[in-house]
């Protein structure tokens, strides 16, 4: 397994979206389990494949307490949704930034499995904001564009400023 570097926002290949999968080989196992380390590690409870810039329809889920819950998700689509609620979100492409984003409470995804054959999942709360915000990503947006444009501007303006100081 190897760690990935995370693209970090406003890089504009987090805009990339994201081509169906259509190989379930070893290298998509592999980059599985490089994407779950990666997550690990950061530490984070999920990650696209285009915040490691792989522009595949990949993402990967650990909600769980012990990082014993691994999901993979490949080629996942949202069929429906139910309900809302509003969850501090953050991301590990914008690090340090949280805010409350509105989103549906519950959802149907349907997505395939590391072996290719397909599944359903109805679920809710924490599992299902995290779906959504990883998919967002294979769509090629950022949790942040649910914000007002002043918050995106003190957000790019806040990482600027950390970028420069990391120099």
């Amino acid at each position: 397994m190897a760690l990935l570097p995370i693209l970090r926002f406003p890089d504009e290949r987090l805009r990339t979206v994201a081509k169906p999968v259509t190989v379930f080989d070893a290298a998509l196992r592999q980059l599985v389990a490089d994407m779950a380390e990666t997550m690990y590690e950061a530490p984070g409870i999920g990650l696209a494949a285009t915040q490691v810039n792989v522009h595949q329809r990949v993402i990967v889920i650990d909600v769980s307490e012990d990082q014993k819950g691994l999901q993979a998700f490949i080629n996942p689509v949202i069929e429906s949704v139910n309900g809302m609620q509003t969850y501090e979100e953050g991301c590990l492409s914008v690090p340090g930034v949280y805010d409350k984003v509105d989103r549906p409470s519950d959802v149907r995804v349907r997505y395939q499995d590391l072996d290719g054959k397909e599944r359903v999942l109805e679920t809710g709360e924490l599992l299902a904001i995290c779906i959504q915000h990883e998919i967002d990503h294979l769509n090629g947006k950022v949790f942040v564009d649910h914000l007002s444009q002043l918050k995106q501007t003190r957000i790019k303006n806040k990482l600027a400023k950390l970028a420069r100081q990391n120099v």
